[in-house]
């Protein structure tokens, strides 16, 4: 079964950490990397972190040396720890392969866990 489910999210405040947790169904997980997405009101989606089979990381711009992205594979989880938040991280984020997932003919998306940063 493809499955994909988010948590950790909620409201923090600018400076503030969470760490945003995900299952995923050995189908998704056995893709060669996993990532975080996330999507603002209004905006795109877009990969944030990424974590390949060997190991290796890499991160967008706008999160890199603020957010690290890990996983354990004997539990299908990955993983994002997020420090040093600002308002412009707040956004619904999502896990998934990349490329992402199809079931069918259509991208797969699990229902994501919001994270707003306000003071």
């Amino acid at each position: 079964q493809v499955q994909l489910v988010e948590s950790g999210g909620g409201l923090v405040q600018p400076g503030g950490s969470l760490r945003l947790d995900c299952v995923a169904s050995g189908r998704i997980f056995s893709t060669s990397a996993m990532g975080w997405y996330r999507q603002a009101p209004g905006m795109e989606r877009k990969l944030i972190a990424r974590i390949y089979g060997g190991g290796s990381k890499d991160y967008a711009e706008s999160v890199k040396d603020r957010f690290t992205i890990y996983r354990d594979s004997a539990k299908n989880t990955v993983s994002l720890q997020m420090n040093s938040l600002k308002p412009e991280d707040t956004a619904v984020y999502y896990c998934n392969s990349h490329p992402a997932i199809l079931k069918g003919n259509r991208t797969y998306w699990g229902q994501g866990t919001q994270v707003t940063v306000s003071s």
